[in-house]
């Protein structure tokens, strides 16, 4: 009998330009091995230049979709994106909790890569406290650890205190993306309560930098499904 993929359910808002969003967390998933399953928070108007619109999808169809998925494809491991708003985040929370939901990764999209804002400002502390302690990892860069942690991080050294206050705050664990460095060299710091990780490489000269956190944040559940 012939072996049923893993389902990976991604929350997350939708991207016209393919580039981020579910768009991006299928296509990562089904290279990962795994099948996607979605649940749209919001439509974006949106392409590799910017965001110009977002529309938030009412409360109770973004968790309709999470328990259709959850009754029926009973998912490995799920992953949220953008959540818009924070009545958005509890409805996530509460979904994610009745229907445990397992292997779950926060990726705290706030802002996009162009600047535009994809997270109301009053969700950012209602994220702290619904989701933070649901996550098996958290995925932050270095903008939104600062709003999650409460303080400035701008270095390794800050990178790592922002991970220890993330997995005080909750989180299994948490990997902080150095992308928005101001080094010739970016590092990438994973703390899980006991043990640290560390990345380094040379920073690559590219714009091409759209969607990668939504990218990473599948490419874990799909591996951990």
């Amino acid at each position: 009998m012939p072996q049923r993929l893993p389902v990976v359910l991604s929350i997350a808002g939708s991207d016209s330009g393919g580039g981020a969003g579910i768009q991006a967390d299928l296509k990562t998933i089904h290279a990962f091995g795994a099948f996607g399953a979605t649940a749209v928070t919001a439509v974006t108007v949106q392409n590799t230049r910017g965001v110009s619109g977002v529309h938030a999808i009412p409360v109770d169809v973004v968790r309709a979709q999470v328990a259709a998925v959850a009754e029926d494809l009973s998912p490995a491991a799920c992953k949220t994106g953008m959540l818009a708003t924070a009545e958005l985040v509890r409805a996530v929370a509460v979904s994610i909790r009745e229907h445990r939901l397992p292997n779950y990764v926060l990726d705290p999209v706030m802002v996009a890569t162009s600047g535009h804002r994809l997270l109301d400002r009053d969700a950012e502390r209602t994220i702290v406290e619904d989701l933070l302690p649901l996550a098996a990892l958290a995925t932050p860069n270095l903008d939104e650890a600062a709003l999650l942690a409460g303080f400035p991080v701008e270095d390794p050294a800050a990178m790592r205190r922002a991970a220890e206050a993330l997995v005080e705050r909750g989180a299994r664990a948490a990997l902080l993306k150095g992308g928005h460095l101001r080094a010739d060299e970016l590092v990438d710091v994973l703390f899980d309560g006991r043990e640290w990780h560390e990345w380094r490489r040379p920073r690559l000269d590219t714009t091409s930098t759209h969607g990668t956190g939504c990218t990473l944040s599948a490419a874990v559940a799909g591996g951990l499904a």
